[in-house]
């Protein structure tokens, strides 16, 4: 079992989170501020080779019936182009509602409007790296690039 990445790509910024050793687990790391694409895909591929990374996971944003927008579109291009990067299997997994379930854990703890800013995107990644991985498990295996 491998260690995952998971992506979540906002508008201003980009939650990152990580699995355990073992393909376990999902904490957040933290968010970056987007830049141009390139680079943003750059860093990520970076943090990936850093943290020795086998699988990313990139946030599929789909409406909630299950459809693909324009912002699905784009997340499909970013997980395209950020696979050519890195050098390893990068897929998209379902994020529906993870944003709205981070922000809501984060007034739950009666984190400040400020701090949820900066908290809410890695959390964001943590749920859906979490939903993935769990996912995954209940099909028998481990984390694997078929997403």
């Amino acid at each position: 079992m491998s260690k995952v990445l998971a992506v979540d790509l906002g508008s201003r910024r980009i939650g990152l989170a990580l699995s355990g050793e073992m393909g376990w687990g999902a904490r957040p790391l933290y968010a970056l501020a987007r830049g141009a694409t390139g680079a943003d895909m750059d860093k990520i591929a970076e943090i990936a080779r850093s943290y020795g990374v086998e699988l990313v996971v990139v946030g599929l944003p789909l409406r909630l019936g299950g459809e693909e927008g324009p912002e699905a579109r784009r997340a499909r291009q970013f997980a395209q182009g950020l696979a050519r990067r890195v050098g390893m299997p990068v897929v998209t997994w379902d994020e529906r509602l993870s944003t709205a379930e981070a922000e809501q854990a984060l007034i739950g703890a009666d984190v400040t409007r400020q701090k949820r800013k900066e908290l809410v995107d890695a959390l964001a990644a943590a749920a859906i790296l979490a939903s993935y991985l769990e996912a995954h498990r209940q099909e028998g295996g481990g984390p694997s690039p078929g997403g």
